[in-house]
């Protein structure tokens, strides 16, 4: 008898069929040839899914996490997409509720107002206020209002409401002594935390400011950004969505091992290699789709915070915030391809065989020629602007700036490689956790690179647009600095000399104030100058001079008058370019100007006594050109809405001196603009907008660490075998620690050194096209390099318990 012997009795023949019919049994049918092309696919997509979906506690908790991750960079892309609709509904609500004057401006009906401006701020805020006096019983509404409120009363945003209820708001209730009777709609509001009002005033006048309306709503051609902020935006895209792909790139490795486990399963039982990488690249798209529905979820619940973010006054509601629909199926449809390419590529340069996986990739050498060439091509693009900066408007600059911007971001991740390479070759010797961790470095650095990659363009690109935004925000301080002197200029319309005499006594009783000065200014011209025609329009203008009028004591400031009266006028001795300006001349107080019927002329003569005095340069180092006028010799009232001029000095130590001259200011003419020229407004713009980009150059730099933590869990596993065996042989287990942490910190600290001298470079050239002195935030940078020891400290605190469990003499097991 031999094992190898003919069955003859065995099976189902033993049961009596016959021997032959047991030799032969019968298979089932075969199609005539599997299917090709995209059934194939489907096919395997859908078995893929199906492994994906069976996998056990692990494969659930791989999908998690592909989700999260994927989840996460569709966030933000659904947040980018979102960034045209935003804008468009917020200048839109702009659009539809204002008027800025209309061409041609109606006569009083019943269906017409008079509107005007009164802007004020409070504490660092700004605050919107309209005033309006209806002149019939059908005026024209703002969306967002039912009816216009009566005079002496006001209708406020919510945000102002809550602003005034609340005991930081007494001031301010002084200041707008309106009473309350009821808020805006949100179509009347540009976002839910806009300060703004809208008041009826029966005091309004043309000459206070107002301007006649008959509708609301206006047409309004936005500026194209200039070039500067369209690289700005794209190199914040740019760091920011580079490090979410690069993290769905490494989510969708996750778990690789054991996929590769079991595709060598399928090629036991018959699979080819193209069908296993299609099953591969299936296994993916649970957590990809899963991905999709949760980034959904993300977005929609992150855009509830609008409504609690303002960042340079721009704040919007949650529901402004939709993604256009084509690039939100761009994105939906491109995010998964993608995803699935990542795996198929992943999948190159493994062989899945049926006793086990092949990996027969050749070591990689990274050659250095082309390296360089393309972040020498982008700050050769933006040197070229940079010389180019008067036309920084032109299209082709925009297009230039862009790129170069980019490419000089993007050219430093290409070094980053081969510098890992180059530096790692020549790591020799040191302690046990150093050699094993240069040894894993040397022999495969491409999964840390690609991580660090993203940390790479992160830091690079927010050290670039901080320097930028620091550089343009010294720019104005030094500005500030030179002007901010403690003085508050206003200005608006006026009915007359009694009326500055009344303001200045109420600014001088104003706690704070220590000097106070008034003056009006219009324009004169000659009496026969009927103006200059412009070809195909009735634009009419004339050649005209300036005129002051003020007391003795103001005009003492402005020119070198000597003896002084009210009654005197003097003319200053620049005026060359003006002939007409001579005493005894008759002048025009009234020259044509702007567009409409042509007004009557308002003659006067210029006293034959008027001297001729030296202009002193104001503050600014400006002299003054014109004719300077005491009260009593000229009628203000004949002016063509002339304009009030107030300056006011305080003092800088009395608490909220500067919130007093607005309170005092308002309740002398609410529509008169203010000015605080040592308040510089652009620091808490600038702050915000910093404090803002750090945040996220953080989150982004969280969310690599977590790719890191993934890529080096992965790699443990890898290599767990070998930790088992280096456990059996006594290595102690901190040894293995210190090594993780070191082939984590090469990298990244490789990875650092280029993102900040590629930042320092693009924020330099940045700010030499801008014409900025180059200014470097060091504790921002300083920051960014905290921020990435203390990724590497994270990846290796979590990496440790998977590496402990990993450390086992049980692993050394084998079937």
């Amino acid at each position: 008898m031999t094992l190898l012997g003919p069955r003859t009795n065995g099976g189902p023949a033993g049961r009596g069929i016959p021997a032959r019919e047991a030799a032969e049994p019968t298979l089932p049918a075969m199609p005539d040839s599997p299917p090709a092309g995209p059934a194939a696919w489907a096919r395997d997509l859908m078995m893929g899914l199906r492994f994906a979906a069976g996998g056990g506690r692990e494969g659930w908790i791989r999908t998690v996490l592909t989700a999260v991750g994927v989840g996460l960079g569709v966030a933000v892309l659904f947040l980018g997409a979102s960034v045209p609709s935003l804008l468009d509904s917020w200048h839109g609500r702009e659009k539809a509720r204002e008027n800025l004057g209309q061409a041609h401006e109606p006569r009083p009906a019943d269906n017409t107002l008079l509107y005007a401006h009164a802007d004020t701020r409070y504490h660092h805020q700004n605050i919107r206020g309209r005033l309006v006096r209806p002149d019939g019983t059908h005026p024209p509404k703002p969306p967002g209002i039912a009816e216009l409120p009566r005079p002496g009363t006001m209708l406020v945003s919510p945000a102002l409401k809550e602003l005034l209820d609340s005991s930081g708001g007494k001031a301010l209730r002084e200041r707008l002594p309106y009473r309350v009777v009821g808020t805006i709609g949100d179509e009347g509001l540009q976002g839910p935390a806009e300060l703004t009002y809208l008041a009826g005033s029966s005091a309004l006048t043309e000459r206070s400011g107002a301007y006649r309306i008959d509708h609301f709503g206006l047409e309004f051609v936005q500026r194209p950004m200039r070039a500067p902020a369209v690289v700005l935006v794209i190199m914040t895209c740019v760091a920011l969505l580079t490090p979410v792909m690069v993290f769905i790139g490494t989510s969708v490795r996750f778990g690789i091992e054991r996929r590769e486990q079991r595709l060598a399963a399928l090629r036991l039982v018959g699979s080819d290699i193209r069908t296993t990488r299609r099953i591969a690249a299936g296994e993916t798209l649970l957590g990809l789709l899963a991905g999709l529905v949760l980034g959904a979820g993300f977005f929609l619940g992150g855009r509830q915070l609008a409504s609690v973010v303002t960042l340079w006054d721009i704040n919007v509601f949650p529901s402004d915030i939709v993604p256009d629909p084509l690039l939100a199926v761009l994105i939906a449809v491109l995010v998964p391809a993608a995803a699935v390419l990542v795996t198929l590529f992943a999948q190159r340069g493994v062989t899945a065989e049926p006793l086990g996986v092949v990996r027969h990739r050749p070591p990689v050498r990274r050659r250095l020629w082309w390296r360089p060439l393309v972040p020498l091509a982008g700050a050769g693009l933006l040197a070229t602007v940079s010389r180019d900066v008067g036309r920084v408007d032109t299209p082709l600059n925009t297009i230039r700036l862009a790129t170069g911007a980019t490419l000089l971001l993007l050219g430093v991740t290409a070094l980053l490689p081969w510098l890992v390479d180059a530096v790692v070759r020549r790591l020799r010797g040191g302690p046990v956790p150093w050699q094993l961790a240069t040894r894993r470095l040397q022999l495969n650095s491409g999964v840390a690179t690609r991580a660090v990659a993203g940390i790479t363009v992160a830091v690079a690109g927010a050290i670039a647009v901080h320097m930028t935004f620091t550089g343009m925000q010294a720019g104005f301080a030094e500005t500030y600095a030179r002007n901010g002197r403690p003085v508050v200029e206003m200005t608006g319309g006026t009915d007359g000399w009694p009326q500055i005499r009344r303001a200045l006594t109420q600014l001088r009783d104003t706690e704070g104030v220590r000097t106070a000065g008034g003056t009006i200014e219009s324009s004169v011209s000659a009496a026969g100058d009927r103006g200059r025609f412009m070809e195909g329009s009735d634009y009419r203008m004339a050649d005209s001079v300036f005129a002051t009028v003020g007391d003795c004591a103001e005009l003492a400031r402005i020119a070198e008058v000597g003896a002084c009266r009210d009654g005197d006028v003097f003319i200053t001795s620049n005026l060359e370019n003006r002939p007409f300006v001579k005493p005894g001349a008759r002048l025009n107080l009234d020259p044509p100007e702007g567009v409409g019927p042509v007004r009557p002329p308002q003659l006067w003569t210029l006293p034959a006594t008027a001297r001729v005095v030296h202009a002193k340069a104001d503050e600014d180092g400006l002299p003054t050109h014109g004719i300077l006028i005491t009260p009593s010799a000229v009628d203000t009232g004949r002016m063509h809405r002339p304009l009030m001029h107030l300056s006011v000095r305080y003092d800088p130590a009395t608490p909220d001196a500067v919130e007093h001259i607005r309170t005092t200011a308002a309740r002398i003419d609410p529509t008169l603009g203010v000015i605080a020229l040592a308040e510089n407004r652009h620091d808490g713009q600038y702050d915000s907008l910093r404090t803002g980009l750090f945040i996220g150059a953080v989150v982004t730099l969280l969310l690599i660490g977590g790719g890191l933590v993934i890529s080096t869990v992965e790699q443990l596993y890898e290599h767990r075998r070998l930790l088992s065996a280096l456990d059996a042989f006594g290595t102690r287990r901190a040894t293995l620690g210190w090594s993780v942490l070191w082939q984590t910190a090469i990298p990244v600290a490789l990875g650092l050194l280029l993102a900040v001298g590629g930042g320092l470079a693009l924020g330099t050239l940045l700010l030499s096209m801008i014409d900025s002195a180059v200014f470097v935030d060091w504790p921002v940078v300083a920051g960014m390099a905290g921020a990435g020891a203390a990724v590497i400290l994270l990846v290796t605190v979590l990496s440790l318990p998977p590496l402990w469990r990993m450390m086992r003499p049980d692993g050394l097991r084998t079937e």
